[in-house]
């Protein structure tokens, strides 16, 4: 069953820290053990060590690239591994012995950080060389990463605001300003602070593993069952961790939605009609509807309500402006309740029907058959859609 996630970043986040926090939820120490030989990282070496955060004990993921003669892999690195393109990390996930979501999982991670170098050094992202994030410690951090997220089967996320920290850090192009540029770049768009303490607290690997996981920045829904902290290897006056944790599966609950809408009082209601339905559908909209209104100067008008997630409020709200005659549109995020639903196929004496069955929050369930399948088989049945649904109605329907 689908899982939710909910990370709590209060001293930061690095690829080391989920991986290690995300280990632990999952219970998966042996398959992430044996992820270099998986990955034939034979440079790569992985220890399970036990440390003690201002009285938090947990467990931390310890990568060494035996390759080096010395390595240091502290909570927030920026390592000095061999420097590889996104080609060659990308040839090296698809030869990896683990399942397709995760090799996709990790391909998205690393397309996240090559197309923010590009971005940041004004590079064609094929041309791009990893330096940070290219050593076996990195590449480990997000293959394992995106193993974990497959087997926990993580379908949402919930974040609190990102600690990024504050001061300068040294890389591979110097000493630059904390959050480090590409981490910034990543970020952008995400709400972050700096905290109390001098220091990076934030990575880009940790920053690209959150961006792919497109947190919402809200409360979680429902209660925790499940609780597990990553440690970074440096050490602060607060505990350098970052809890994460698995929700109750929350049937019911939504997410926040946007609802965007304006009234329309001057176009002809033709031309709002199957075509500008369909596209406002494709913009994104879960759903619309029209109320008819009574506008100033007695004018009656079209009040539209479209629904929609954060990533389609704006495309939905730029397709009605394109598509009406409508000058400007008005958005909110309100809450929702909605059912636990699936897809099913009935048998019936007339044929197989397909409805969806919602579950009541009384544990009873109700059914509702779908109109494009009831209009379908009325028609082979040379019926009308209300004879048809008033004898299936009449006699028993048994799910196969």
């Amino acid at each position: 069953m689908p899982n939710t996630l909910y990370i709590e970043p209060f001293s930061g986040v690095a690829g080391d820290m989920l991986l290690s926090a995300l280990c632990d939820l999952a219970d998966a120490y042996e398959e992430i053990e044996k992820l270099p030989q998986a990955l034939h990282l034979h440079d790569g070496k992985i220890e399970i060590q036990t440390l003690d955060k201002n009285g938090i004990v947990c467990r931390h993921i310890k990568i060494t690239d035996t390759s080096e003669e010395t390595h240091k892999h502290d909570a927030h690195s920026h390592s000095h591994g061999a420097h590889r393109h996104l080609s060659d990390i990308v040839s090296l996930i698809e030869n990896a012995n683990i399942n397709d979501r995760a090799k996709d999982i990790a391909k998205s991670i690393f397309q996240i950080i090559g197309e923010s170098e590009s971005r940041i050094h004004g590079i064609p992202l094929e041309k791009i060389h990893f330096h940070e994030v290219s050593g076996v410690d990195s590449i480990l951090d997000i293959v394992g990463c995106a193993v974990l997220l497959e087997k926990l089967d993580i379908a949402q996320t919930y974040c609190d605001p990102i600690c990024v920290g504050f001061g300068t850090v040294k890389t591979q192009h110097g000493v630059l300003p904390v959050p480090a540029p590409a981490t910034a770049d990543i970020l952008k768009g995400l709400p972050t602070y700096k905290g109390e303490e001098a220091g990076e607290r934030c990575t880009p690997t940790g920053a690209a593993i959150l961006k792919y996981l497109n947190p919402t920045f809200s409360s979680p829904p429902s209660p925790t069952k499940q609780i597990a902290y990553g440690p970074g290897q440096k050490n602060f006056n607060s505990a350098n961790v970052v809890r994460v944790s698995l929700l109750e599966n929350a049937a019911t609950q939504a997410p926040p939605i946007w609802v965007i809408e304006t009234n329309i009082d001057d176009s002809s209601s033709e031309l709002l009609g199957n075509d500008f339905q369909d596209g406002l559908l494709a913009a994104g909209a879960i759903d619309f509807h029209f109320t008819q209104t009574l506008m100033k100067k007695g004018r009656p008008g079209l009040l539209l309500s479209a629904l929609g997630d954060e990533k389609s409020r704006d495309k939905i709200a730029d397709y009605i402006l394109e598509n009406t005659s409508s000058i400007g549109v008005r958005y909110y995020q309100t809450e929702r309740k909605i059912l636990e639903r699936r897809k099913v196929a009935l048998e019936t004496e007339f044929g197989k029907l397909l409805a969806k069955e919602s579950i009541l929050p009384s544990g009873k369930t109700k059914i509702k058959l779908e109109y494009e399948s009831l209009k379908q088989l009325a028609q082979e049945h040379n019926l009308s859609i209300s004879e048809l649904q008033r004898r299936i109605q009449t006699h028993s329907i048994r799910q196969p």
